[in-house]
């Protein structure tokens, strides 16, 4: 009899541990969900953000993955550091909603949940959730004016890129500013041609997979993700090329409706395929680099004037 009366106290306990872990995580549901409307009406309907929702349940599967760790945990809340990361994130949630500023409001969700991981369980759980939570970075809709700052001058350079592989491979072609011409025709290298919505997808791609599959090489991890932007430009450039020949050939009314789309969801999946053939190129010269320095430590072991 008293042993089940300690295992109902000890049940009880576990209940009311997690009672005020559970009124946070519904306040901050509850909080955002017209964050979440704005997000799915907008930014997430568009090419650029579509993959918020993915960024999302990427997050969740992490913290799944990482159910066992978070079990074990002692639990050590920090309430001090964490109302003042609660506090700022409901701040910045507040003036960005009543300015209208969807990224900054869907950008304070960030602090809010650190502030409720730190409030119910401390700095050895969120240790552990850091990057799930940080990952959600790549959630947050990105400012036009950034997308713009960096947009024209892109289009600048694939076109003038472009125009002088062409020119140089015998094509009658010539360049203004974003505009290509082209035998008898003129095509203008518009946003999407840019390559800004890959960068941002393929991004989320790369440190995601270089977190899952490559943290225990930080120096492979930290190559990948240096070479992303510089893969996406070059994979935004065959597009451009693959368009400016089909215009040349076929005219350009065959670049409007499915060739158009065609071609980006094939310069994404060439992306990530030149992503992971450079991941593999790395994985080849970490073998071959591995041995040689291990011969040059037994040869240094083994020479007695060493």
């Amino acid at each position: 009899m008293a042993y089940s009366e300690t295992v109902k106290a000890e049940k009880l306990l576990s209940l009311r541990g997690l009672l005020w872990p559970a009124l946070l995580a519904a306040s901050c549901v509850a909080a955002y969900v017209p964050t979440i409307r704005g997000l799915i009406d907008g930014p997430w309907q568009t090419e650029q953000e579509g993959h918020g929702p993915l960024i999302i349940a990427a997050s969740l599967w992490l913290v799944w993955q990482s159910r066992e760790q978070l079990r074990t945990v002692k639990l050590s809340p920090a309430p001090i550091v964490g109302w003042v990361c609660l506090a700022l994130g409901l701040f910045l949630m507040f003036l960005a909603r009543t300015q209208d500023i969807l990224p900054v409001e869907a950008f304070s969700i960030i602090p809010v949940i650190t502030g409720c991981v730190l409030l119910s369980a401390g700095w050895p759980m969120l240790r552990l959730l850091v990057f799930p939570i940080g990952f959600l970075i790549f959630a947050v809709p990105v400012p036009d004016w950034m997308i713009d700052a960096a947009t024209v001058p892109l289009k600048v350079f694939i076109s003038d890129s472009v125009t002088r592989i062409l020119y140089a491979a015998g094509f009658p072609i010539a360049q203004n500013g974003v505009m290509i011409m082209i035998g008898s025709y003129q095509l203008l290298v518009k946003d999407a041609c840019s390559g800004m919505n890959s960068i941002f997808a393929l991004s989320a791609i790369g440190v995601f997979y270089a977190y899952a599959f490559r943290w225990h090489e930080r120096v492979r991890s930290l190559i990948l993700l240096i070479s992303i932007i510089p893969i996406t430009i070059l994979a935004n450039f065959i597009r451009v090329i693959a368009l400016v020949l089909i215009a040349y050939y076929g005219g350009p009314d065959l670049l409007e409706g499915v060739v158009h789309d065609l071609t980006g969801i094939g310069l994404f999946i060439v992306a990530v395929l030149l992503l992971f053939l450079f991941d593999a190129l790395l994985g080849l010269c970490r073998k071959f680099l591995l041995p040689t320095k291990r011969q040059d430590r037994s040869l240094a072991a083994s020479d007695p004037a060493g």
